[in-house]
């Protein structure tokens, strides 16, 4: 089903960009199948089952929305034509899909083999909750990363865009465009992306199954989402903090479910407790970040110097 769900993502998405009301009635459309798929695993497997997916789908989700602020950003450095924007949003997701499938058959394998994993996703997402909070505001420098200026140096590239093509020849010569650095820039971020991500929803279940497809719908529809939200990406200035919670949180779950295996006293935290608390904190950092962005747009309307200004 999610094959043939990306495949018609594919077909629709060869038009370009999207319209406002095409967006929305895809994103609408994909997260319907999102929640038919959770009511459906609560029918077959039970109310737990459906419980864990559910929270590792709304985890993946918001992260995935994190990530649309870094694809902005490359589109931006890499002045991507408008009418190539969708085109590298699909491959970009399609990559992500991949590269995230091969995370969680090495994520499985390493839980299955070593008791100390857990302490180690756990330890590794209080650290990245840290970083996105000492970071915040900030715009990554994609120009500083050494894997492009490693293949920008390497790489014969045009200093012009050809269409959607990836290499063109030029006075005999084979040369790539920047299309081609841009699909390498989605790609590290992708690789950066599911290194957050992948440890996160482990913490909320360990059936691959389950990781696997609450990753895949959240990135289905994530394309026309970029699209959907267009300027509100940049009102959601503490959905940064929202998220580092959310990892911080799971970081925390991770350690104290292993360490319920050594020390039985210790408690773990229930899965619908974990639900909740996703759910409050999405809730909290979204409304206060849509209350505030709308503050200071009023101040600045007025002429008069907003008290909190948008760290984006």
């Amino acid at each position: 089903m999610i094959a043939v769900v990306i495949v018609i993502d594919l077909l629709a998405g060869r038009g370009g960009r999207p319209s406002s009301l095409q967006a929305g009635v895809w994103v609408g459309v994909y997260l319907t199948l999102a929640v038919a798929f959770g009511v459906g695993l609560w029918l077959v497997a039970g109310v737990e089952v459906a419980v864990q997916f559910f929270a590792g789908y709304l985890t993946e989700y918001s992260l995935s929305v994190d990530n649309l602020f870094v694809f902005g950003v490359i589109m931006t450095a890499f002045a991507v034509p408008a009418a190539q924007q969708a085109r590298v949003l699909l491959i970009g997701i399609a990559a992500a899909l991949v590269l995230r499938g091969l995370f969680i058959l090495a994520g499985a394998a390493a839980i299955d083999r070593f008791s100390a994993t857990f302490y180690v996703f756990g330890a590794f997402l209080i650290f990245t909750a840290v970083q996105l909070v000492r970071h915040h505001g900030v715009q990554p420098d994609i120009a500083r990363n050494p894997v492009l200026r490693l293949a920008a140096r390497l790489l014969p590239t045009t200093r012009d865009y050809h269409g959607a093509a990836w290499s063109v020849r030029v006075d005999g010569r084979r040369l790539l465009t920047p299309m081609a650095m841009v699909i390498v820039a989605i790609a590290v971020c992708d690789v950066m992306f599911a290194l957050d991500s992948i440890p996160a929803i482990f913490g909320l279940t360990q059936e691959p199954y389950l990781v696997f497809t609450a990753n895949a719908f959240a990135l289905m529809g994530l394309r026309q989402l970029y699209f959907l939200l267009g300027g509100l990406l940049d009102r959601l200035i503490y959905l940064s903090y929202g998220l580092a919670l959310i990892l911080a949180f799971i970081g925390v779950k991770l350690i104290t479910q292993a360490a319920h295996d050594t020390f039985p006293q210790i408690p773990q935290i229930p899965v619908w407790l974990s639900l909740a608390v996703i759910i409050a904190i999405l809730v909290a950092t979204t409304s206060a970040s849509l209350v505030v962005s709308r503050r200071t747009r009023a101040s600045d309307t007025d002429g008069v110097s907003p008290d909190v200004t948008s760290p984006r």
